[in-house]
């Protein structure tokens, strides 16, 4: 099922078993990808989820999509667009309003799961509005503090759980970068794990079995 009456175009998968307020997952595609991508793990995950996979905001021809620009060949190391990045995040806290209001889900249980810039994305959602979120599930990206809204670490973490993972030989977003996450998240008491397989910039298969047991843990 899909659907485009919200503000950011997205997929459905229903739950599988009856419940009356589903546990929440939203879905983020990494750069110049698709709300396809990841929902190809959809029939995977757990029967009681209402999943949504959205398409992130800016075209990239011909079939792609991105949450802000990369400028490859900027010089003064400063390759994320932010503030194409900050307006995602915003339009993204403002979709988990909508779709809470939509469909039949439970308010106090939404997951966020990124890949690459979807991760980057779930993550200052989250940090940002961590009275929004209760997990999130970051796949081979990090955080960039840079598009946290600001006064962020004012905020109350108490209910927020973070799994990120990166593939050891990324050489698309170096590894160096995701070891940044835990410090970080630990230094705003988060309670959150990070684990490393030895693949590229993508999910190994062990990497989704233990992303789907974490999450399992904490519906």
């Amino acid at each position: 099922m899909n659907t485009s009456t919200l503000s950011l175009y997205h997929l459905v998968r229903k739950p599988k078993i009856a419940v009356e307020k589903a546990p929440l997952l939203i879905m983020m595609h990494g750069y110049g990808s698709n709300e396809e991508d990841l929902f190809s793990f959809a029939e995977e995950l757990p029967d009681e989820l209402f999943i949504i996979s959205l398409r992130a905001p800016y075209p990239m021809p011909p079939y792609g999509h991105a949450w802000y620009a990369i400028h490859w060949d900027n010089n003064d190391g400063k390759f994320s667009d932010d503030v194409q990045a900050v307006t995602s995040r915003e339009k993204i806290a403002e979709f988990i309003d909508e779709a809470i209001e939509q469909y039949p889900v439970d308010p106090t249980n939404v997951s966020l799961l990124g890949f690459s810039q979807g991760c980057i994305l779930s993550l200052a959602v989250a940090l940002s509005y961590p009275e929004k979120v209760k997990n999130v599930i970051g796949l081979s990206g990090y955080v960039n503090p840079d598009i946290l809204k600001e006064g962020f670490r004012n905020n109350d973490f108490s209910n927020l759980s973070v799994y990120s993972s990166h593939g050891t030989q990324d050489q698309v977003i170096p590894v160096s970068w995701a070891r940044n996450t835990k410090p970080f998240l630990d230094s705003l008491k988060i309670e959150n794990s990070y684990s490393e397989f030895p693949v590229g910039h993508g999910v190994a298969p062990q990497n989704f079995w233990e992303l789907k047991k974490w999450l399992e843990e904490r519906l």
